[in-house]
């Protein structure tokens, strides 16, 4: 989508949206290619036993249609909203293409969410199906009782008690299958982001956001894609930075993407996977990076082969910037966006210079500002709010079911994302601060409420708060602060037990990593925790 430019003004100055009134994302990502190359590798997988499997575009259009048949024969139609339960598996991605050929709504779902987190999204977003494995049948069989609306469940793995095996059920539907010509503003998937108050929000994306990421990740890949290129990222496709930086973008282009599960990131092996898949592009998130940093002499250990990496999520040092030079040879590309409105801002070393602690320049097609809280531009240097003006291809269309929440998500035609930044007169953008408390832990954004509510469902628990603290390697960890009910005297098997109890019934990613015992909490007078206090006590060592 990009054109061929040598510098960003002259990008800028040749930039157009291409936004058609039909599009579906699922027939633009596979069966554009399928048609006219179907043995254009579109997949490599590696199973978790180590068997490579690959897959071509021709037949992620067999395995989708015969998905979108199947999903059909159960009910579901156009609108009807279809979660995504799954890790990086082939599963994964051709069920997000049949459900766009459906018109249906897609929900990814991250495979570590607890009962709690995933009934509320379920039920929430009026769910008729999901697409899941083994771990995922056995969290939705607990809950299936208080999601009415789910009809289905599909498991990879095989039949299980309230479940169909997947697989099974799709060898006896049709390899044809008509997509719905959808409008490009017609719905396609709700991503649930966390918030400082309340429960997640579902962001409603229309068909366009695949064409509004399309300029943001060509540019944090210095104009992707270019011959021989093959991209992965750790990252999972249950997050819009999986499955919308990497995967359908990928696609779009008809790039191999390279997908693979670590049952826990490991930066040795994150080294070799990349020499091993000669990958040539990746999205690391700032986490995997400092991990990886910790691998002695990789450059002498492993044969890659690196023309792009981009990262986002939080901002790198100077510190990690020069270790990337020097360990592939590249300048690291930073990005910035969030859930609503992604790859707004982005670094492009092929054309323009980098600066640390820069996030980047506005991507083409995209029209920031820094602005104050009455929607006012400030001056060049004056710190703000990083805002972007509506009408934009990658913006969501709202919040499902919570018109107030996207009405309060806008100064007149401004987006606010809700974080402080200065431009400078280049166009270049710091990020400074987040203006919510909305935690930000290895790449994830982490809403304190959510945890909060499940830590008061404990016994031992009378009130608690969250707030996010700084770590070297995650950026910022939970960190719980608890008033214990009476008569509970905390010990270790009580921080272990409510770790644990956030680690079931939420996310694995959510759990207080910290935790301290407090008699009483700082309120503002009409009830609300102060966690300024509460990081000022963290800061001095107080509690």
């Amino acid at each position: 989508m990009l054109p061929k430019a040598n510098n960003y003004a002259e990008l800028i100055q040749k930039f157009r949206w291409e936004v058609p009134e039909k599009y579906n994302i699922g027939v633009d990502v596979c069966d554009k290619w399928a048609d006219s190359e179907p043995e254009r590798v579109a997949l490599i997988h590696k199973t978790n036993d180590g068997a490579i499997q690959e897959f071509t575009f021709g037949d992620i259009k067999r395995l989708s249609n015969q998905t979108a048949n199947l999903l059909k024969a159960h009910g579901i139609e156009p609108g009807d909203r279809v979660g995504v339960l799954l890790p990086q598996t082939p599963e994964t991605g051709y069920a997000h293409v049949a459900i766009y050929k459906i018109g249906a709504i897609a929900i990814p779902l991250f495979t570590l969410f607890g009962v709690d987190a995933l009934e509320y999204r379920l039920g929430n977003s009026a769910a008729k199906a999901v697409i899941t494995n083994a771990t995922g049948a056995a969290k939705l069989e607990q809950i299936r009782a208080g999601l009415p609306d789910l009809k289905l469940v599909l498991t990879i793995d095989g039949a299980f008690d309230g479940s169909l095996d997947f697989h099974t059920e799709l060898a006896g539907h049709s390899v044809d299958f008509e997509p719905v010509q959808t409008q490009a503003d017609e719905p396609a998937l709700i991503i649930y982001t966390s918030g400082t108050t309340g429960p997640p929000k579902g962001a409603l994306h229309a068909h366009r956001t695949l064409l509004g990421h399309l300029p943001g990740v060509e540019m944090s890949h210095n104009l992707f894609p270019q011959p021989g290129d093959r991209i992965w990222t750790p990252a999972d496709w249950a997050w819009i930075g999986g499955l919308y930086d990497v995967l359908m973008p990928a696609w779009h282009h008809g790039i191999t993407v390279v997908s693979h599960r670590f049952a826990k990131f490991n930066p040795e092996e994150a080294f070799q996977f990349l020499a091993d898949f000669k990958i040539r592009n990746t999205f690391l998130p700032p986490t995997a990076l400092k991990m990886m940093r910790t691998v002695k002499d990789p450059e002498k250990r492993y044969s890659y082969q690196i023309r792009t990496i981009a990262s986002g999520g939080e901002t790198l040092g100077v510190e990690l910037l020069d270790w990337g030079r020097k360990t592939f040879g590249l300048t690291i590309n930073e990005f910035y966006g969030q859930t609503e409105c992604n790859m707004i801002v982005s670094s492009c070393s092929q054309i323009m210079e980098s600066k640390p602690g820069i996030i980047g320049r506005p991507v083409p097609g995209h029209q920031l500002a820094i602005i104050s809280d009455e929607g006012e531009s400030m001056s060049p240097g004056e710190v703000g709010q990083i805002a972007v003006k509506r009408p934009n291809p990658v913006m969501f269309l709202e919040y499902w079911q919570h018109p107030e929440a996207t009405k309060d998500k806008f100064t007149g035609d401004w987006l606010v994302t809700g974080d402080t930044g200065v431009m400078d007169d280049d166009g270049y953008i710091r990020f400074v601060s987040r203006n919510d408390d909305v935690i930000n832990s290895a790449g994830y954004r982490i809403g304190p409420g959510e945890i909060e509510d499940c830590l008061l469902s404990h016994k031992a628990v009378q009130m608690a708060a969250v707030i996010g603290v700084p770590d070297e390697q995650r950026n910022e960890v939970v960190k719980a602060y608890i008033v214990p009910t009476h008569g509970v005297k905390p010990d270790d098997a009580l921080v272990k037990d409510l770790r644990q109890h956030v680690k079931v019934r939420l996310s694995a990613h959510e759990y207080p990593r910290q935790i301290a015992f407090v008699d009483s909490l700082p309120l503002t007078t009409t009830g609300k925790v102060m966690r300024r206090t509460l990081r000022k006590w963290h800061a001095t060592g107080k509690a």
